[in-house]
């Protein structure tokens, strides 16, 4: 078999995994992948109802503005949190099929990618709501989102990796990770101005890899422009360096996976 014929196989694995996956997910659930629509859209409801009183006069267009931050949140902990679990959880069709254990850890990506592409419905309705009911424009700098979405992604698949790798050594990574993902949210600026923070906060959240992608997309959507090459190099160095951190330690660790599980 020849490497194009292998990618291709690895490909339709891939795409059958994910397929499990979603559901398994939705198969108590009578409105299924509905819920990938309605469930960013609930939330931004109640986000709204909270904060957007709070922060009227500093953001414009609040549930929008939100919803930027949210799904693209939301991509990042499910693809990471799900696909920490992956190697473990099959491990009986790792050790019985010859297939690249990276597999397993793509199909979980794919799956949090799919449902994110269900949630930008919710994204849309929104957004279209405002630009019938409000002053709020379309963007032709919305053709730029699919680059803010590929190296978010790569980010992700760099930190699965990593995440996926510790956690066949040490089960309490999952534990741990959640703990971080709370704080991590709350550094991200889902529902708050950095603009109202100090100085030093605000440093400190430049440096968030999350914030990057999020403001990234707020600069396409609210603001009608792109990010700024200071943010867009963030963007493609955060996404670059954690993929090859995460590529390197998944490869060096193959070996002692195999043998741990």
């Amino acid at each position: 078999m020849d490497k194009k014929e292998r990618r291709q196989q690895y490909w339709f694995v891939i795409r059958e995994l994910t397929s499990r996956e979603i559901k398994r997910k939705y198969a108590r659930s009578k409105l299924g992948i509905v819920w990938s629509v309605l469930n960013p859209l609930l939330s931004m409801v109640v986000i709204s109802l909270i904060f957007s009183t709070m922060f009227r006069r500093s953001i414009e267009y609040f549930p929008v503005y939100y919803l930027c931050g949210s799904v693209m949140w939301s991509l990042f902990t499910s693809s990471t949190n799900t696909a920490m679990t992956s190697i473990v959880d099959n491990k009986m069709m790792l050790i019985k099929v010859k297939f690249p254990m990276q597999i397993f850890v793509m199909s979980r990506i794919w799956t949090a990618f799919v449902n994110f592409l269900y949630s930008l419905i919710a994204f849309g309705i929104v957004y279209a709501f405002f630009i019938i009911a409000t002053d709020l424009t379309i963007s032709a700098y919305l053709l730029f989102f699919p680059f803010v979405v590929f190296w978010e992604m790569l980010f992700c698949i760099g930190l699965s990796d990593i995440l996926a790798t510790a956690y066949v050594f040490f089960g309490d990574v999952k534990h741990l990770y959640g703990v971080i993902l709370t704080l991590w949210m709350y550094l991200s600026a889902l529902f708050y101005p950095v603009t109202s923070l100090p100085a030093i906060m605000q440093r400190i959240i430049s440096c968030n890899p999350m914030y990057a992608y999020i403001s990234g997309l707020r600069s396409l959507v609210l603001d009608h422009s792109l990010p700024s090459l200071p943010e867009i190099a963030k963007m493609v160095c955060f996404g670059l360096v954690m993929y090859m951190i995460g590529q390197y330690c998944f490869n060096k660790s193959r070996h002692q996976i195999m043998v741990k599980l």
